[in-house]
């Protein structure tokens, strides 16, 4: 019996552009929906329930950033934007809207079918809840039991630290923005409070990182926020 097909959703209105991802993912074995509009795309992720949607912020009836908030009151499917605009601020508000990643235009085809991949994968590991150990680098997190070591050794996290940490692990791979890590972890009233996250972020690196002025799993995105990369529920698979 063959696997489910992924179906993916690809709001874009660059025609060309539009043809270009949609046969390159169908070869590769994807089934892609096609919108040319915010609301024909909100349609058609109503009507297949796709595994991913994409799309672009330029759209001509309505902006991007608005389609996703749209999307996000009835759907936690990933949102992977494809768009030319590359400002920060517009990064940042996309990803404050619900969307899960962010490339920008001209962007490689390898790197956003891996992307794609990277975010089913999490999807696929998010619906086993037994799996209560990740691990990344030389660190394992016991989720049930709270606790983190490196190298076999018990870490000690304060309670900040440990929820930031886990904030990271729960959403593994995708961007966090700097708004979404302090209301989670600060509440609603400390947002603008960057800072804060800068100095949990270094404690967090010189605990669990080889070298934590060059961090191989805690990311910055510059102007944007965090990323926890190389995160595996199997051991030996980081």
């Amino acid at each position: 019996m063959s696997e489910p097909t992924t179906t993916i959703v690809l709001i874009e209105d660059d025609r060309h552009i539009r043809r270009f991802v949609h046969t390159s993912l169908e070869a590769d074995g994807m089934t892609v929906s096609d919108a040319e509009t915010g609301a024909q795309g909100l349609a058609e992720a109503a009507t297949r329930r796709p595994d991913l949607v994409i799309v672009d912020l330029g759209l001509p009836d309505m902006d991007g950033i608005e389609v996703i908030r749209e999307l996000r009151k009835w759907s936690t499917v990933p949102v992977i934007v494809l768009s030319a605009r590359s400002r920060e601020e517009h990064k940042v508000a996309a990803l404050d809207a619900g969307a899960d990643d962010y490339l920008t235009k001209p962007f490689g085809l390898p790197e956003l079918t891996a992307r794609i991949r990277a975010h089913l994968r999490r999807q696929t590991c998010g619906s086993r809840p037994e799996s209560t150990r990740v691990y990344f680098g030389a660190v394992t997190i016991d989720l049930a039991g709270r606790t983190v070591m490196r190298d076999g050794q018990t870490i000690h996290l304060t309670p900040i630290e440990y929820r930031l940490l886990s904030v990271l692990v729960s959403r593994a791979g995708w961007v966090l923005t700097h708004r979404q890590l302090l209301q989670e972890v600060w509440g609603p009233t400390h947002t603008t409070n960057d800072h804060y996250l800068r100095v949990y972020m270094g404690h967090l690196r010189q605990k669990l990182e080889d070298d934590p002025a060059q961090p191989e799993h805690i990311i910055t995105e510059t102007g944007v926020g965090y990323r926890l990369v190389g995160v595996s529920d199997h051991q030996g698979q980081r």
